[in-house]
């Protein structure tokens, strides 16, 4: 139920949503030569004059050191996040006439749907399938800002390294800034596509990759090594991130309709004759066997013998024992009492009871049981009968509670 409180004031606006957080967090890492690279990739997107081929030639050839090439990943992080915002991500139905475009409500929508069925089918959370919300929208949710923990946040550590290598006015990152300026100016003047065209910006380009590979060379030792390492780390991080959210999303609508459509074929298992025609026609062995034991299992289930813990089992026994108005009989003497349990036993044949003294019920009783009649008097005899009777009544609601819990847990 939605809280009325400002609804008015939603439906009467619109939620212009951006990814403005994410830019502004990228923009505090715009320091030295991540400057240079984050304007690079830009020019090298926005340019209307390279064909899509070359563009990706030119991003593979300076994507050389990869952690180096800032503004290539930050760019495809934020590009990722546009795609999320405006639903692009996900994929057009080709098999449509005029297929509906995806949109970020509909994957809003598709998340919130994934966080309560993965638990409805496999237990746990969402999390614990890489499916949470921020397994699908982490980036757009500050996920490299912000920490749940005592860690710092990606970007802090980002930012940390990038300051320190930059303040150290190192000579590669100097030339490293130059050969960007030049590519990029390059980039800002073509005008045609040209032989020598070509070969002035694969020219451009491979000055740029040298210049990665000299200012790698020089991080390779102390003060510079650790600082490297946090770029190469975050870096993977950020891929990493992107990658996960990209396999989720693109493939959540047949995510969720695989366990839509799961919940919805176990519900036929209500109606007997629908629950036998699955058991058929399913080849599947684990399908085949939920059908088969389902009606088994569901007499199994019992709202009383459930309990949180295996811990908490014994507690849950005596609660079930006492509410079940056991022990029915306390008192070994009351032979007639101790001869009517034994005849209500499951365990114990009563056949040719009927004629039988209580006492000869006891024996007989006790004698099924493997219960030592010999040298025993008729009274210590009802007293073995009954506490076994009785540990029975407890040994019969553990095994209740028992599958109950089996039949209740998923698998």
């Amino acid at each position: 139920m939605a809280v009325n409180k400002g609804l008015k004031s939603l439906a009467e606006s619109s939620p212009n949503f951006s990814n403005q957080a994410l830019q502004n967090a990228i923009n505090e890492l715009k320091i030295g030569w991540v400057i240079k690279s984050i304007e690079l990739d830009t020019a090298i997107e926005d340019n209307t004059v390279l064909t899509t081929s070359q563009k990706n030639d030119v991003k593979d050839t300076i994507n050389n050191i990869a952690y180096i090439n800032v503004g290539r990943y930050l760019g495809d992080l934020e590009r990722h996040t546009d795609t999320i915002l405006d639903g692009s991500i996900l994929p057009i139905d080709t098999d449509v006439v005029n297929p509906t475009p995806g949109t970020f409500l509909e994957i809003l929508q598709t998340v919130q749907a994934v966080q309560g069925l993965v638990p409805q089918l496999y237990g746990g959370t969402a999390a614990d399938k890489s499916r949470s919300v921020n397994d699908h929208l982490g980036t757009l949710n500050n996920i490299f800002s912000e920490t749940d923990d005592s860690t710092q946040p990606v970007f802090t550590t980002q930012r940390e390294a990038i300051t320190f290598i930059n303040n150290a006015n190192l000579a590669t990152e100097t030339a490293l800034e130059t050969a960007y300026d030049d590519l990029k100016a390059f980039l800002e003047g073509v005008r045609d596509d040209s032989t020598d065209f070509q070969q002035t910006l694969d020219t451009f380009a491979t000055a740029v990759a040298t210049a990665h590979t000299n200012f790698n060379n020089a991080l390779a030792s102390e003060p510079y090594l650790t600082k490297r390492e946090q770029l190469q780390e975050n870096k993977d991080r950020i891929n990493t991130q992107v990658a996960m959210e990209n396999t989720n999303l693109t493939g959540i609508r047949d995510y969720v309709a695989s366990l839509t459509n799961s919940l919805s074929y176990a519900g036929v298992a209500e109606d007997d004759t629908l629950r036998r025609l699955m058991s058929k026609v399913a080849q599947t062995p684990a399908w085949v066997s939920y059908f088969e034991d389902y009606r088994k299992n569901a007499d199994n289930l019992n709202p009383i013998y459930t309990t949180a813990t295996d811990s908490d089992k014994d507690s849950s026994i005596d609660q079930v024992y006492t509410d079940s108005g056991l022990p029915d009989v306390r008192d070994p003497l009351d032979l007639i009492g101790v001869a009517n349990k034994a005849k209500r036993d499951s365990r114990i044949d009563t056949a040719g009871f009927d004629p039988l003294t209580a006492a000869q019920v006891i024996t007989k009783a006790c004698e099924q049981l493997g219960i030592t009649t010999a040298n025993r008097g008729i009274y210590e005899q009802s007293e073995n009968l009954l506490n076994n009777m009785n540990q029975e009544d407890r040994d019969r609601i553990a095994r209740a509670l028992d599958l109950n819990q089996d039949s209740n847990t998923l698998s």
